[in-house]
C-alpha cells in the first residue's frame, strides 16, 4: 500500500471512529527509546515527530485534529516505529496501552489565533486537563515531560527582548487569553509534578516559528502573506507595519528542543527562538520580492491586544544548549514559498 493509500485508509479509520490503528505494530518491541508526541498532526509536532523517527526511536503520535493535518506526517505513516491514535488529550489516556514510555513531548494546542479564537474552550482544556492527564501518565510511566510553552506567557512585553525571569504583561480575559493563560497554567503544573513528585521535566518557550508545514489558513503572518503572495492578492498588514516579530525557521525550533530534551539538570523555562527582529511590513515587502507579486499592500486594524514587539533574549539556550538559530530569514522563507507552491501545485 502507497503512502496515498496509507493516508486515505487512516482517514477512513478516523471518519469511522477508530483512535488507534495499525494496532500489530503496537505490540513492537519497546526496549528503543520511546516517546509520546501530542499535536504530532500539526505544524511542530509533525516535525519533531519526524525528527524523533530519524534519531531511531519509536513515537506514538496523538492529535484531536481539530487543526492537525495527516498530510503532515505523510513520510512517516510507513514506518513500523510510528503509532498515531486519535485523541483529544483531556480524554481518557488511560484506555491506551502505550508500553514502556521514556519521554512524553506535550505539544497539543491549537496555535494560531484564527484557530485558538475559533475553539477557545478546547485551547483551555488542552493547556489545563490535558497537561494534568499527560503529567499524570509521565509519573506512571516514570517518564520524563517536555512542555512546549509559548512566548504568548509574556503577552504585550514591558521588557524587551524578554529574559525567562520577566514575568509578562498579559489581559487574563482578553480574547488571547484563552491561549496565554492555558500555557501559564500548563507551565505551573509542570513545575508542580516537578516539586511535588520529582518529575524530570523541561519547559521550552517557543516564540514565533515558520517553515514547511504551515497551513495556508493558519492565520500567521508567514503563511498568510505567502498564500496571498502566491495567488497575486495585495497582503494584509494589520496596523501600520511597525510592530515586530521574531521568525525562527522550524529546522532550527526543531534541533533546540531536541538539545533541550538531552541536556541534563536544565528545567527551564527556556526561551527558543530567533533574536534577530523584523516589522511586519519589512516582511510583507519581502515576501512580495521573493515571490514575485507586484501586488500592493493593504493596512487592517490590529486585533486586540496584539504584541508590539517579541524578541526574545535566548542567553539561557546558548550557555546551557549550545544552540542558536542558523538559517537566514530569506533562505527559510524560500524553503517555505516552495513548499507552500507544492501544496497549491502552483509552479512558476
Amino acid at each position: 500500500m502507497g503512502v496515498l493509500e496509507q493516508i486515505e485508509d487512516l482517514e477512513r479509520r478516523l471518519e469511522s471512529g477508530e483512535t488507534a490503528w495499525m494496532e500489530a505494530e503496537a505490540r513492537r518491541d519497546h526496549l528503543d527509546t520511546h516517546a509520546i508526541v501530542t499535536g504530532a498532526a500539526g505544524f511542530l509536532g509533525s516535525h519533531l515527530v519526524d525528527r524523533l523517527l530519524r534519531e531511531g526511536w519509536s513515537v506514538t503520535g496523538i492529535d484531536s485534529m481539530i487543526t492537525g493535518e495527516l498530510s503532515n506526517l505523510s513520510d512517516v505513516i510507513p514506518s513500523t516505529k510510528f503509532r498515531f491514535i486519535r485523541e483529544d488529550v483531556s480524554g481518557p489516556l488511560g484506555v491506551y496501552d502505550f508500553g514502556s514510555v521514556q519521554w512524553i513531548l506535550h505539544l497539543a494546542s491549537p496555535a494560531s489565533p484564527i484557530d485558538y479564537l475559533a475553539h477557545p474552550i478546547e485551547t483551555l482544556q488542552a493547556g489545563s486537563v490535558g497537561t494534568l492527564r499527560l503529567l499524570d501518565l509521565a509519573v506512571h510511566k516514570k517518564a520524563k515531560f517536555l512542555l512546549a510553552s509559548t512566548s504568548e506567557v509574556y503577552g504585550d512585553p514591558a521588557v524587551h527582548p524578554q529574559p525567562e525571569t520577566y514575568w509578562g504583561n498579559v489581559n487574563p480575559i482578553g480574547p488571547r487569553s484563552v491561549y496565554d493563560e492555558a500555557k501559564r497554567f500548563a507551565e505551573a503544573a509542570t513545575m508542580a509534578y516537578h516539586r511535588e513528585h520529582g518529575l524530570d521535566v523541561r519547559i521550552a518557550r517557543i516564540f514565533n516559528t515558520y517553515g514547511p508545514g504551515m497551513r495556508p489558513s493558519d492565520g500567521r503572518a508567514v503563511p498568510n502573506f505567502i498564500d496571498q503572495a502566491l495567488w497575486g492578492q495585495p497582503l494584509t498588514v494589520h496596523g501600520d507595519g511597525t510592530q515586530t516579530r521574531s521568525l525562527c525557521y522550524v529546522d532550527d525550533l526543531i534541533e533546540g528542543l531536541w538539545r533541550l530534551m538531552r541536556t541534563p539538570f536544565i528545567i527551564g523555562p527556556v526561551n527558543l527562538g530567533n533574536p534577530e527582529e523584523v516589522s511586519m511590513l519589512e516582511l510583507a515587502t519581502l515576501i512580495n520580492r521573493l515571490t514575485g507579486n507586484e501586488s500592493s499592500i493593504k493596512f487592517e486594524p490590529r486585533p486586540t491586544d496584539d504584541p508590539e514587539h517579541r524578541r526574545p533574549d535566548i542567553t539561557l539556550a546558548q550557555r546551557h544548549l549550545q544552540w542558536q538559530p542558523t538559517t537566514p530569514l530569506i533562505e527559510g522563507l524560500r524553503r517555505t514559498i516552495v513548499a507552500q507552491m507544492q501544496r497549491h501545485r502552483i509552479w512558476s
